[in-house]
């Protein structure tokens, strides 16, 4: 789609937008709406977000005076207008790609990025940063947190709240109430923000009388201040933001610049303390597929502008996050005591598909990681079996919780982690990299890695009959590899892993779902003459340590292979042979892992490039790792 933009082509930086009249500024919107539109056809991304905020963006940016002041974008999923305006324009085309510009704010990219996201709820607490270091000293002017309704439902976001409240500085929060998050908004809060800015009798009389009584003299706005209390039975104002020490502005239309400009100029005027401003937005605006859409396109593959049809790629294999969902419902038919727990992904877990089947028995917390491990570990109190599905780099946010109410008190939850590895295009900030260390290291934990789709149903078959304490397994965002499928799950035996592929001079180690790398480097080695044995540990703790012995007993060098940082797999293989003896008679052993560096977003095999992951890369580990002569053989 080709549109005619001269006022985004006159722009360079946001400061061009404080030189623009109001008409001017409602032209520049349509432009940008049109502008993102036309990249994330070409790129993918989260388009339905970005539009619902082209208004607000572009608002924003014309009232204050950025990077000065500070735009603090919660989650970042809506940050493309801000890119686009911010000197990032004739670089969209690279967005989410390798060496292109982050789907997310990003300090290192910008200088109007003064805070990066991906991971919600974060922005009031950072906001509430910025202005204690402004009133402190530092060089820095007003922050503004722009936070979505999905993710003000977060504990951190209230916490934050709070806090600012109780200090009482000179604070921000701009409300993006599209009333869509990812999935459906849950929770009372929800419903409180659906009052609000539904119009209500007290919504619209609000708005009206703030203006009103802002034009009168001293004494005639006190009483009628109190008359308007009297009217609407909520005394100073009565809104749950404002017993957070919140000034609270609003509902305002989010579409419409100028009750956006005017808002935001009076609150940038008047505003002494913290300033909570409630936008109501439309997820999708001014793109026709997208509105209509059930998901409102949060989360797009490349399409066509003119219908709105996504070229997303057919597989022969399942997605993993389906295999999944389809054999934890295939277990819950058979067992009435399994439960299952997203935090607002039951579609991105796949537990959409229980949900469908058995909706009493899948929770949706909502954002609240932390709620939902401990909400899993007090219904394994009760006696149910809960799966708790949810991204790695997500689980992090709840640790505290796996730690103290699952791990200590030795509880069978058990953790669906998705997304496990390298993820692509959403970059470092969503890899799951850490999951098997900080699990592998608390007691009585059971820690699995699915090597392949067929493995993943065992292992959902395995945590469905553990009860002697919290178990995990992960696997990774796509496709599976294609292998035969079984018709039920059996549950593996614990600590017990498989040999793949018998050889005698070099062992390689793996552990999940870069097993067909490591077989495809033993057929390789192979054809060079170093005969290969492939093994697939399955289980991270507890190691199957006869397997390891005999690994080592007898063949010249042993290589681990993993899909995650450092100190998760490997280290557990080091450190039993440390302990053991093992390392005592000059074992030659190499750990394969994810390099100690963030890896920036690109496509998986890119990343897993970058990493050193690749069939070519464990080739060269294992011959350099090979004894001397070994080595030999492939001369």
């Amino acid at each position: 789609m080709t549109q005619s933009t001269p006022l985004l082509d006159s722009v360079t930086s946001p400061s061009d937008l404080r030189g623009m009249n109001d008409a001017d500024l409602t032209r520049l919107a349509e432009e940008v709406r049109g502008e993102v539109i036309s990249v994330v056809a070409q790129t993918g991304g989260h388009l339905g977000s970005s539009l619902g905020v082209v208004e607000l963006t572009v608002a924003l940016h014309a009232v204050f005076n950025t990077p000065v002041d500070k735009l603090i974008w919660d989650v970042g999923h809506q940050c493309y207008p801000h890119k686009i305006l911010t000197g990032r324009r004739n670089r969209m085309t690279g967005l989410r790609q390798a060496g292109g510009l982050s789907g997310f704010t990003k300090r290192s990219e910008s200088e109007f990025d003064p805070f990066g996201a991906a991971h919600s709820s974060t922005s009031i607490s950072a906001a509430l940063g910025f202005g204690v270091g402004r009133d402190l000293g530092q060089p820095t002017g007003d922050a503004i947190a722009i936070i979505g309704d999905g993710a003000i439902t977060a504990g951190m976001a209230y916490e934050a709240m709070n806090a600012a409240g109780h200090l009482g500085q000179r604070l921000f929060v701009i409300l993006n109430d599209n009333d869509m998050s990812i999935a459906p908004p849950v929770g009372a809060l929800n419903k409180y923000l659906n009052t609000l800015s539904g119009h209500t009798p007290f919504a619209a009389l609000r708005g009206i009388a703030e203006g009103f009584e802002a034009a009168l003299p001293g004494p005639l706005r006190d009483g009628a201040r109190r008359a308007r209390a009297l009217v609407t039975g909520m005394p100073g104002g009565g809104t749950l933001f404002e017993e957070l020490g919140f000034s609270y502005v609003g509902p305002v239309d989010g579409h419409n610049m100028a009750e956006l400009l005017a808002t935001l100029r009076a609150a940038r005027t008047r505003a002494v303390g913290p300033v909570l401003i409630h936008a109501v937005t439309v997820k999708g605006k001014g793109y026709g597929p997208a509105e209509n859409a059930a998901d409102k396109y949060h989360g797009v593959a490349k399409f066509d502008v003119l219908s709105g049809a996504q070229a997303k790629a057919k597989s022969n294999s399942p997605a993993y996050t389906a295999v999944f969902g389809e054999a934890l419902t295939a277990e819950a038919a058979r067992d009435g005591t399994i439960v299952a727990v997203t935090a607002a992904m039951p579609a991105g877990t796949g537990l959409d598909i229980m949900a469908k089947r058995f909706p009493s028995r899948v929770f949706d917390v909502g954002i609240a990681e932390q709620h939902g491990v401990t909400f899993a570990a007090g219904m394994a109190a009760a006696g149910l079996k809960p799966f708790v599905a949810i991204y790695s780099t997500f689980l992090q946010r709840a640790y505290d919780q796996i730690v103290h109410d699952v791990a200590l008190q030795g509880l069978p939850v058990r953790f669906a982690i998705d997304r496990a590895g390298l993820v692509g295009a959403d970059g470092a900030t969503h890899a799951g990299a850490f999951d098997v260390g900080y699990l592998a290291n608390l007691p009585g934990f059971v820690v699995m890695a699915a090597a392949d789709e067929a493995e993943l149903i065992h292992m959902v078959a395995t945590a469905a009959v553990h009860d002697a304490g919290p178990i995990s397994f992960r696997y990774p965002r796509g496709d599976g590899v294609g292998v035969q499928m079984p018709e039920r799950g059996i549950a593996l035996p614990i600590g017990k892993g498989r040999v793949m592929r018998q050889g005698e001079d070099v062992a390689i180690l793996s552990f999940g779902a870069h097993l067909t790398q490591c077989l495809s480097a033993a057929e390789t080695l192979a054809a060079s003459g170093l005969s290969v044995t492939v093994a697939d540990a399955r289980f991270a703790k507890p190691l199957d340590t006869d397997l390891i012995r005999q690994l080592v007993r007898h063949h010249g060098a042993l290589v681990t292979v993993e899909q995650g940082a450092g100190g998760g797999f490997g280290a557990q293989v080091l450190q039993y042979l440390a302990n053991s003896g093992g390392l005592d008679h000059g074992l030659r052993v190499r750990t394969m892992t994810l390099p100690d560096r963030f890896i920036e977003q690109a496509s998986p095999a890119e990343m897993y490039a970058d990493a050193g992951l690749t069939v070519a890369d464990i080739v060269r580990t294992v011959l350099a790792t090979a004894p001397q002569r070994l080595r030999t053989k492939t001369a």
